[in-house]
């Protein structure tokens, strides 16, 4: 589940991390008051950010033709202003893709003067099965362009996951960044609350983009999470409810939506070709070979190891829900899962929803000969792959003729 920066700010700042001051605000009016506390208090300067799910905001542009989603502002009626040009309007970044996302909600902060940016994430090492922290001099652009460009100007340090982000190992990032003295300090405590952040809310992912050090209205240099990004596990939002609650529909696609009520993970993709599988693994591969046999896959569903009959059946209602759907690929290997079970939610899904573009079905594993039996007396109109490379070859083909 992803959160906005204003909410990923809140965790934060509960975890003693310091971030700028501000407030979320979803109307023009609203927005021009928090701005007059922020002056009132003594900024000098505030910043109208759009919140939506996606990167790239202050390079964006509105459908309206207004340019860019973060704004500096001088006074509370320019940040009036500001607001009115994006509350309610559509924002295209390089992330959102051509049809962009309607902006809701601002958030309203205090802009101090940046000396220097940074970069900061806590993730999990899938290759060591630990914490990772990493952290770069070069804040304010893409990790992926410096992973690519500057390997060497990222930072890496691997967390005892018993013991947590040490303090030491806090100074030596802190050392590595070119921090000293107070901002050395200041940087060590930074550090150990986005771990904690990172760790109590069992998040995915964290990051901190751009860390910024920056300097007061009384010269002196501090060190704020000035934006930040935070991804929390779906699998352990039962733990918290107060994090569940942040949830924002409004930016997860309808589908998508509609495969978590049935436990199904779905990630929609622009081709044609829909694929219902089982297991993450499986389901990339058979992405790529559909792909590797000239096809586009339409969708990433993968119903898990468990399914049952009416899980498969939401799947199909699920895939047949999206316009572009023009031919469906099964692609089952039964380990746990009995391919009967499958087979029987085919049936049952194909009868239900009247389907009349191509089908085709792979069932290996678990029960197969069962499975199969039950498709061959379904009476359905349907494709067998013998394998997965047969399977996708016989979909991509079938979706040509028609």
């Amino acid at each position: 589940m992803n959160l906005h920066e204003y909410q990923a700010k809140q965790l934060l700042a509960q975890h003693g991390v310091a971030v700028p001051s501000g407030e979320a605000v979803t109307t023009p009016e609203r927005a021009r008051e928090a701005a007059a506390r922020l002056f009132a208090a003594g900024q000098t300067l505030a910043v109208v950010k759009s919140q939506i799910h996606a990167g790239g905001r202050g390079k964006g542009t509105f459908k309206s033709g207004f340019q860019g989603g973060v704004k500096l502002c001088r006074s509370a009626d320019d940040v009036f202003e500001k607001a009115s040009a994006m509350l309610g309007n559509v924002l295209v970044t390089k992330q959102t893709g051509p049809e962009g996302r309607e902006v809701k909600t601002l958030l309203i902060a205090g802009a101090a003067t940046i000396k220097k940016e940074l970069y900061l994430a806590v993730l999990l090492d899938r290759s060591t099965s630990q914490p990772l922290i990493m952290a770069s001099t070069e804040g304010g652009v893409d990790i992926e362009e410096v992973a690519e460009k500057s390997p060497e100007k990222i930072i890496k340090e691997l967390i005892d996951p018993s013991v947590g982000l040490m303090p030491y190992q806090a100074r030596k990032l802190a050392a590595a960044l070119g921090l000293r003295g107070g901002l050395m300090a200041q940087a060590t405590k930074l550090f150990l609350g986005v771990y904690k952040a990172w760790w109590e809310c069992d998040a995915a992912m964290l990051e901190i983009n751009p860390l910024c050090v920056v300097t007061g209205a009384d010269g002196m240099e501090s060190i704020l999470a000035v934006d930040a990004k935070m991804s929390i596990e779906d699998n352990a939002l039962f733990r918290h409810k107060e994090i569940q609650a942040m949830r924002d529909l409004g930016e997860e696609a309808p589908l998508e939506i509609e495969a978590s009520k049935f436990n199904l993970n779905y990630i929609k993709l622009e081709g044609n070709i829909a694929c219902l599988v089982n297991g993450a693994g499986l389901a990339m591969a058979t992405m790529d070979i559909i792909q590797h046999f000239g096809g586009n896959p339409a969708n990433f569903l993968d119903v898990g190891g468990g399914a049952s009959k009416e899980q498969v059946s939401a799947a199909f209602k699920i895939i047949l829900s999206d316009p572009h759907v023009k031919a469906i690929l099964v692609n089952i290997f039964g380990g746990i899962m009995d391919c009967n079970v499958i087979a029987t939610g085919i049936v049952a899904a194909v009868l239900e929803t009247g389907l009349t573009i191509p089908l085709v079905v792979r069932l290996e594993g678990n029960n197969v000969q069962m499975g199969k039996k039950t498709l061959a007396e379904s009476g359905l109109n349907l494709i067998t792959g013998d394998s997965m490379a047969d399977a996708a070859q016989r979909v991509v083909a079938a979706l040509a003729a028609s």
